[in-house]
């Protein structure tokens, strides 16, 4: 058998540890026991990944984390005699037997009994017995216990469990009213006629069978009206609106609820996934034909994007010194779908005879530094050369951290280095004082160049900051995107109406979000507070497939596949909803019962240009109440990596155009 020890080690360290299970014979018997040795062969590379995964009989072995909590819990002793209901696969009557003496454990499936019992035999765990019975009911003929465990939900504590305790023993059990929902339960046993019950919180398992239990295969709902749907994944079926095909699904309903939306926010849940690119510029193309909407801005750095800008609007093009998007991450903006959806916006401005009513491609980002002061100094030059000298003394502050300017960041706060501030933000204040005469001469040019102004003084200050604290950094990020959207609109005048690209965790109402409670805020909470309801946020969401991303940032890219969604996600309810993809309204344009299902917050996973799927639940989720996150979600259930386009030119050879393709 393969060595996973290491893999057993990690899942202890991140998954059960981190997360406060501290008692070390626990700890130590789930790093013993090979968890890939109770699975069907074809899951076995899932063993140690943070989710429950299905086994034979449509049952599911539990989340290593929910397996050593519920052991924990009974505060299990080296002599104890256990009871354990529900064996499923045998796993974590494997683990419970490395910390106590005896191991009693019944299963109803007789198929699934003799299957672990043959296991755990030929593995040596020979402190187990195994009852093919009802599990409800207990095993009298080894009572009392000093604890019992049950696998599975049940409506209520079965009053035979709770009689087979001895006196001081604890039974953990999940019980709830729905069998899609239970809380954990410690009931101890204080003498022969006295119990006293804990809950220990929300978790979610498959349904406890038996005489004192649910009634089995016809099980009811018992908190659920007899008009509602069985569950939330079959009223997620009934409201959705499938989409057959990216290219031909009917997007009339959705451009009936964005409606007279100024601003519409579309978002992705990775920076690599080739559905989400397509989608949103499906979207953007019917919203640009049928609704008049003429600005594209992107989570991209202002200098690139205004390569296409001016591409897309027939424009003479600007020699640069560097080719557009050879920042890491390169694949982010520089792939094929993005390169069709610019081909349709030149074609589409093509058609359009005024320049002025030509659609717009922006970007909102500020990590472009040097490309900025290069775009300043170059506008300069042509307008105002006393004042481009005068900007070559100023911006020679930073001069020394062109290649890392997060290196000026930790020279300025350290102090060995005096900060750049105030020379750059001399510099964007003048030009602002004289923006009137410069916009004469050309009003275009001019937003360009204040634009690239704007950023030098905002990423000065973001990579002082970033030393400071995660919230800082990220709010004056989310600031700047924001403001420069704002001053999009308003140069524009009242018609101007934008479609923005960004990640989820920038597009959604952060409010609604675990962000809040950190101090940070983003674009979706700004356009929520300044537009209103003239706001519409669409968030995007995936189960499996595969994405473009990098182990760590400045790393080359991988296609990575994407696990499967965590039991406790908003990603879980949708794929167990059987939709390959679809459109649901969420927000306050949704079904009120739709929306009340979604309110109780759950996890949420975000994948970045980094991805790690070791760490997947710290890296990647966080919580979220989806209602009041988006107006609008868009699901598809299994995904694949953008095609990314051939690394820029060699430095020398010219970008024929945005793309140089």
């Amino acid at each position: 058998m393969l060595d996973t020890s290491t893999l057993r080690e990690d899942m202890v360290r991140r998954q059960i540890a981190a997360r406060g299970v501290r008692d070390v014979r626990v700890l130590d018997a789930m790093r013993e026991v090979p968890r890939e040795a109770f699975l069907p062969e074809n899951l076995a590379e899932f063993a140690y990944e943070d989710s429950p995964l299905p086994i034979e009989e449509e049952q599911t072995i539990s989340q290593p984390y929910i397996v050593a909590l519920m052991i924990a819990a009974v505060r299990p002793k080296p002599g104890d005699r256990v009871l354990e209901i529900g064996t499923g696969s045998g796993y974590a009557a494997a683990v419970l037997s490395r910390v106590v003496a005896r191991v009693y454990t019944v299963e109803r499936h007789e198929a699934l009994a003799v299957q672990a019992r043959r296991r755990l035999r030929e593995l040596g765990y020979d402190n187990v017995e195994v009852l093919h019975g009802d599990g409800s009911l207990g095993w009298a003929d080894h009572a009392p216990y000093d604890a019992i465990i049950v696998t599975a939900g049940g409506p209520r504590v079965p009053r035979q469990l709770r009689d087979q305790l001895a006196v001081g023993g604890r039974l953990i059990v999940p019980v709830g009213a729905d069998v899609r929902l239970q809380r954990l339960v410690r009931v101890t046993r204080i003498d022969l006629n006295r119990f006293e019950e804990k809950q220990l919180g929300e978790v979610r398992f498959v349904p406890l069978v038996g005489e004192d239990a649910w009634a089995g295969p016809g099980i009811v709902t018992l908190s659920a009206p007899a008009s509602r749907p069985a569950s939330t994944e079959a009223l997620l079926r009934e409201s959705a609106e499938p989409i057959p095909g990216i290219d031909d699904v009917d997007l009339g309903p959705l451009l009936d609820r964005i409606g007279k939306a100024r601003v519409v926010l579309l978002g992705e849940a990775t920076h690599g996934t080739s559905e989400f690119y397509r989608m949103r510029a499906r979207i953007t193309r019917e919203l640009i034909t049928r609704r008049g909407f003429n600005l594209v801005a992107v989570e991209a750095d202002w200098p690139d994007a205004a390569r296409i800008h001016r591409h897309i609007r027939h424009d003479p093009p600007v020699r640069e010194q560097q080719p557009a998007f050879s920042r890491f991450p390169t694949w982010m903006w520089r792939n094929g779908e993005v390169h069709d959806f610019v081909d349709w916006l030149r074609s589409w401005n093509a058609g359009v005879s005024d320049p002025a009513r030509r659609v717009g491609f922006h970007g909102l980002d500020l990590y472009s530094l040097f490309a900025s002061i290069e775009a300043v100094l170059r506008y300069l030059d042509g307008v105002d050369p006393p004042t481009a000298k005068l900007a070559r003394e100023r911006y020679g502050c930073l001069t020394p951290w062109e290649q890392d300017p997060a290196v000026y960041g930790r020279a300025a706060l350290s102090g060995r280095y005096r900060t750049c501030e105030e020379p750059v933000t001399r510099m964007l204040k003048d030009m602002l004082e004289r923006r009137i005469e410069y916009a004469a001469r050309d009003g275009d040019s001019l937003l360009d160049a204040v634009q690239n102004a704007r950023l030098v003084a905002n990423a000065e200050r973001y990579y002082r900051v970033m030393y400071y604290g995660q919230a800082d950094s990220w709010n004056l990020r989310d600031r700047h995107m924001f403001d420069t959207l704002d001053l999009l609109l308003r140069y524009h005048g009242p018609e101007a109406r934008a479609v923005v690209w960004e990640h989820n965790s920038h597009v959604g109402n952060a409010a609604a979000t675990e962000m809040s409670a950190r101090g940070e805020l983003n674009v979706g909470q700004l356009c929520r507070e300044r537009f209103g309801e003239d706001a519409f946020l669409l968030g995007f969401g995936t189960d499996h497939g595969t994405v473009a991303a990098a182990d760590d940032w400045g790393g080359p890219m991988r296609h990575m596949a994407v696990r499967p969604a965590h039991a406790k996600s908003y990603e879980r309810l949708f794929h167990e909803a059987g939709v390959p993809a679809l459109l649901l309204p969420v927000g306050r344009l949704a079904r009120p019962e739709v929306r009340e299902e979604l309110r109780p917050p759950r996890l949420e996973r975000a994948i970045g240009v980094i991805y790690r799927p070791e760490t997947e639940l710290q890296s990647h989720y966080f919580q979220a109440v989806l209602p009041d996150q988006f107006d609008e979600y868009v699901w598809f259930d299994e995904t694949e990596a953008v095609h990314a386009l051939p690394a820029p030119p060699a430095e020398g050879v010219p970008d024929t155009y945005p793309f140089g393709v």
